[in-house]
């Protein structure tokens, strides 16, 4: 490996290391997936979470198409675009089983219900058995090149 891949890999781990004192533009990216009824590349931009070292997708209670482009197209690309620019390919598993959510949403609105995010999100978010019941929820497995 390269001293610049070295560093840019370098970049690339410190962006995704968000916790939950990071600013709301640390955690925005864009996502692009395959739409589920077009075939065709769909760009959005969307938070995304750091729970126990895994990255996760997910929104506020509500129906996401991005979430059914996942289910049917589970590849796609993560793209970070603030403290580094990069394309990272990715692989979205949606997260079913009742434990995980209920540990990833807690983790979430924790983190949500922090003051600094109150210029972006309505607080407080809504309550844990809304999110279970109605929010999407993707892990995310970046795949090597």
């Amino acid at each position: 490996m390269t001293e610049k891949a070295s560093a840019a890999d370098e970049r690339i781990r410190r962006a995704l290391a968000i916790t939950p004192s990071s600013s709301a533009s640390a955690r925005t990216v864009d996502i692009t997936t395959v739409g589920a009824k077009t075939g065709r590349g769909r760009r959005i931009e969307i938070w995304f979470y750091r729970v126990d070292d895994e990255i996760y997708l997910t929104t506020q209670p509500a129906s996401r198409s991005w979430y059914a482009n996942l289910l049917q197209n589970p590849q796609f690309t993560f793209h970070l675009k603030n403290a580094v620019r990069a394309d990272l390919p990715a692989m979205a598993q949606p997260v079913v089983d009742r434990d995980a959510r209920r540990r990833v949403f807690e983790s979430v609105i924790v983190d949500l219900n922090q003051p600094r995010h109150r210029a972006y999100i309505a607080q407080p978010v809504e309550p844990l058995e809304e999110w279970m019941a109605r929010s999407p929820l993707m892990h995310v497995t970046f795949l090597l090149s």
